[in-house]
């Protein structure tokens, strides 16, 4: 197939499965190409998603490779046929890639369970508040700037309308309860908000309080999004440059355990709301 735009991260994530299953199987690039009657370059640009890839390749290619898990071959074969533009390429070369590539994430997920130290999880917030958030932006964006990153900041929440919403647990710390971005009314809008999203039958939300004292990766939120199936799940994470996207089995392990022990240290459901209600009235 000829070369296409830059892949999106979806794209380099499916030839970073490919890339995977072949290294799984002991081939080298040039010991699959033979294997596969292809060439050497057109099995490393498929590695690296700069070269497209037919659901029934991704299917030869793993009965070749050895690779049994239907499951995992079928969501595979489901991402290479995938011809969808989303809504998020409207924002192309006017928000950064790491942004797009968050959207697209979120829009493919099946759940997500986060931990949120300072700020709001970007799905749940409002508008008032988002303004807020990058009225502390470095450098300050122009107005033109500001319409569309805040457009794009609420288009992400429609996943929570669609008619299979993904599964979502939020963990969010006292901290960020407490922190009044854009002023008392503002926060006051957003704890109300907060409160009324938690009742979604998709949506818990469970505070972490002062009180519980430490717990894992404390000094920086973490995004956890599952995919279709367990090798698919992905981890988001925000710097000050942009944000970071982690698929090591390693580290998906790690941030699970992670989020396990946070989520031990946090209030119910039921007592979280009670919790986020009286911290409402301080406001």
């Amino acid at each position: 197939m000829p070369p296409r735009k830059p892949p999106t991260a979806r794209q380099r994530r499916l030839g970073t499965e490919l890339r995977k299953m072949r290294d799984h199987a002991g081939l080298t690039p040039t010991e699959a190409a033979a294997l596969l009657g292809t060439d050497r370059t057109t099995i490393s640009n498929t590695e690296s998603g700069r070269f497209g890839v037919s659901g029934a390749r991704v299917r030869a290619w793993a009965d070749h490779y050895a690779c049994h898990d239907t499951a995992y071959v079928d969501a595979l074969a489901e991402m290479a046929e995938e011809r969808i533009r989303g809504w998020w390429e409207d924002y192309r070369g006017e928000l950064s890639g790491s942004a797009l590539d968050l959207a697209e994430l979120e829009h493919h997920a099946v759940g997500f369970r986060s931990v949120q130290i300072m700020h709001m999880p970007g799905l749940l917030q409002t508008e008032d508040y988002v303004r807020a958030l990058y009225a502390e932006a470095m450098p300050a964006p122009t107005p033109a700037s500001l319409r569309r990153r805040l457009s794009h900041r609420l288009r992400r929440r429609d996943i929570l309308d669609r008619s299979n919403p993904p599964i979502c647990t939020f963990l969010i710390h006292e901290a960020a309860l407490r922190m009044c971005y854009g002023g008392r009314k503002v926060a006051a809008g957003q704890l109300e908000h907060l409160l009324k999203e938690s009742e979604r039958d998709n949506v818990t939300v469970r505070v972490i309080p002062f009180a519980a004292g430490g717990f894992p990766n404390s000094g920086s939120s973490t995004h956890y999004v599952y995919g279709p199936v367990p090798q698919l799940d992905t981890v988001q994470t925000d710097t000050p440059m942009g944000s970071t996207l982690i698929d090591a089995e390693a580290w998906l392990r790690v941030f699970r355990a992670v989020l396990d022990r946070t989520e031990g240290r946090s209030l119910d459901p039921q007592s979280s709301r009670d919790f986020i209600r009286e911290v409402a009235k301080q406001v």
